[in-house]
């Protein structure tokens, strides 16, 4: 078995690695199947292949490597995270998770277990290059359909063309799915927040995932000079946009538990001497009760028809994500709090404010997830970190898991 502080430097040093992957110099942004996606599936597929895996590219683009069992009839547990990032992101939020499920089985030191191991890069899963996330997980429970792939990039690209110019065949994107028998999945984060840093801990197990809705809104008044366009006579799409923003921000305020975000907002024509004639905007609303989510969502697109209406713009919007909260399966989550208990470290159940892919696989497979703690709690940032001995300490509760998987079962 590796020795594990050694096996933490070589994470650390591979998530560097990535990192330097990257369509911008001095930054670190990857989105769906952009050039720099190449080189980080041939240094993990190297890797992976040292460790006598059998690797490949599947039909969307998620990089998969399959460690054998001791036997060929074994079911197989799935490990992994995705491989792109946000612009100017973080070195570890989705890599980490793929590096430490590839640094599990180099721990093994050859060991063959009761089933098979297989490690998933997903190809995208932060929904920025086409305004959908999850797009590699979708694939593996079916879901990669004709929708999917007519998407369009701001460039006018569609994904079954991005698809294309990776190499790979969009009409055999249903290849991607899941066979076989699958006994679960799991996916080491990082936390994305505060919570365990505040409590000094630096592990938790992830109970649930949080709902959550995307959406965009737009809002169409009429363009007109700056200059000679008196105020009363001005129906100013941004201006409304502006308003509701600030409304959106309130009402979360006053809905325990609710975040709400406008985190992207496009003003046309764009000039600084034109008064903006449409807007469009994102929205992001979350909530660990779907019911709230949906509610409070309702209640926002009606607080923009309001300012709409007032202001004399027209308004539209399209649900772009519409995913419910996602609880952990009972029985892994149960087993990797024994092994965190046998690894002599704190047991901390805590929900998930972001999403992962791992809610999209609950549909096919029992998930679980384990969460490292984010120094500062940051994340999508490029000063996002993670400490060397809390990656030890998920190495080491990777093991133990495992152990306790061939112990018990799942």
């Amino acid at each position: 078995m590796a020795d594990l502080e050694s096996l933490t430097q070589r994470v650390l040093s591979a998530c560097a690695d990535l990192a330097r992957m990257s369509q911008e110099p001095g930054r670190i942004t990857r989105t769906f199947l952009s050039p720099p996606m190449r080189q980080v599936h041939a240094y993990l597929k190297e890797w992976m292949e040292r460790l006598g895996m059998s690797v490949w590219v599947d039909p969307v683009g998620n990089l998969r490597g399959y460690y054998p069992a001791n036997k060929p009839t074994a079911p197989r547990l799935l490990i992994g995270s995705h491989l792109d990032t946000v612009p100017n992101g973080g070195a570890y939020d989705g890599a980490l998770g793929v590096v430490l499920a590839v640094a599990l089985l180099e721990a093994l030191g050859g060991r063959r277990l009761g089933f098979g191991v297989e490690v998933i890069g997903f190809s995208e899963e932060e929904g920025v290059r086409f305004g959908v996330p999850f797009i590699g997980s979708r694939a593996l429970v079916g879901r990669a359909d004709a929708a999917l792939l007519a998407l369009k990039d701001e460039q006018g690209v569609s994904v079954a063309q991005a698809l294309r110019d990776f190499g790979l065949e969009p009409e055999r994107v249903g290849g991607a799915a899941l066979e076989g028998e699958v006994l679960g999945y799991l996916e080491f984060h990082i936390e994305q927040g505060p919570v365990l840093e505040s409590l000094e801990y630096p592990l938790g197990l992830v109970e649930a995932i949080v709902g959550q809705s995307r959406l965009e809104v737009g809002f169409r008044g009429k363009a007109g000079h700056a200059g000679t366009t008196p105020m009363h006579l001005r129906r100013d799409a941004l201006a409304g946009a502006a308003e509701w923003i600030g409304l959106v921000e309130r009402e979360a305020w006053g809905e325990p538990g609710l975040v709400a975000t406008v985190g992207q907002i496009q003003a046309l024509p764009g000039a600084g001497n034109v008064i903006p004639g449409e807007v469009r905007c994102s929205l992001d609303v979350r909530h660990a009760l779907d019911e709230v989510r949906t509610r409070s969502v309702a209640h926002l697109i009606t607080r923009a028809q309001q300012v709409a209406q007032r202001r004399g713009l027209e308004l539209s919007w399209e649900v772009k994500l519409d995913q419910g909260a996602v609880p952990c399966d009972p029985t892994l989550l149960e087993r990797l709090e024994w092994a965190v208990q046998d690894c002599e470290l704190p047991v901390h159940r805590m929900p998930s404010g972001a999403g992962h892919d791992a809610m999209v696989l609950a549909e096919r497979v029992p998930s679980a997830m384990l969460f490292l703690r984010s120094p500062g709690g940051l994340s999508h940032h490029p000063d996002e970190r993670v400490l060397p001995e809390d990656v030890t300490a998920a190495l080491r509760v990777g093991l133990r898991w495992l152990e306790i998987l061939e112990e018990h079962g799942v």
